[in-house]
C-alpha cells in the first residue's frame, strides 16, 4: 500500500474514532465505568431521537465508502446501523439498548479490521447484558418519576 493512500486511510479512522468517541462514549455515568455518547442522549426523544441517531450513523457509511470498504463490509455497517435503530425503537429498555450497543464503534471497528488487516488485530468483546439490564431499570425508573411528577 502506498504512503499517500496509507495516509488517507490513517486519516478516515481518525475522524471516525473521534465521531464515534462523540456519538458513543463522550459522557461518563459517574461512580460507573460506562459511558454514554450524544446518541445515546439524542435517542430519548421519542420516534425523532432514533432516526437522528440513523442518520447520524450513516457518516461512518459514507467514510467507509470513501475509503475503499468491501460490500461485505458495508453490509455489516448497515446491519449494525438497523439493530440500533430498530433497538432504540423500544420504549425504555430501547433507550439502554441504545447506549450499549454503540453501532458506530462497531462500524468505525469493522472499517480498521478491513484496511490494516495486515496488523492481524481482532478485537471482540461480549455483549455486556447485564449493563443492559442495568440501564433499563435506571431508565425505567427515571421515566416513572418522571410520569409521577407530570
Amino acid at each position: 500500500m502506498d504512503e499517500q493512500r496509507r495516509a488517507r486511510q490513517e486519516a478516515v479512522l481518525n475522524r471516525l474514532d473521534r465521531f464515534s468517541r462523540f456519538t458513543d462514549s463522550s459522557l461518563r455515568i459517574p461512580f460507573t465505568r460506562f459511558e454514554l455518547g450524544a446518541e445515546a442522549i439524542i435517542g430519548l426523544i421519542p420516534g425523532v431521537g432514533d432516526l437522528a441517531g440513523l442518520v447520524l450513523s450513516g457518516y461512518v457509511l459514507v467514510e467507509a465508502q470513501r475509503a475503499g470498504a468491501s460490500g461485505a463490509t458495508k453490509r455489516r455497517m448497515v446491519r449494525n446501523m438497523l439493530i440500533d435503530f430498530v433497538g432504540g425503537l423500544v420504549p425504555v429498555v430501547g433507550d439502554a439498548f441504545d447506549a450499549i450497543y454503540k453501532a458506530n464503534t462497531r462500524n468505525t471497528r469493522l472499517l480498521r479490521k478491513e484496511l490494516m488487516r495486515d496488523l492481524g488485530r481482532k478485537e471482540k468483546k461480549p455483549f455486556p447484558w447485564a449493563t443492559l439490564v442495568g440501564l433499563s431499570v435506571l431508565f425505567g425508573a427515571i421515566t416513572a418519576v418522571v410520569v409521577a411528577l407530570l
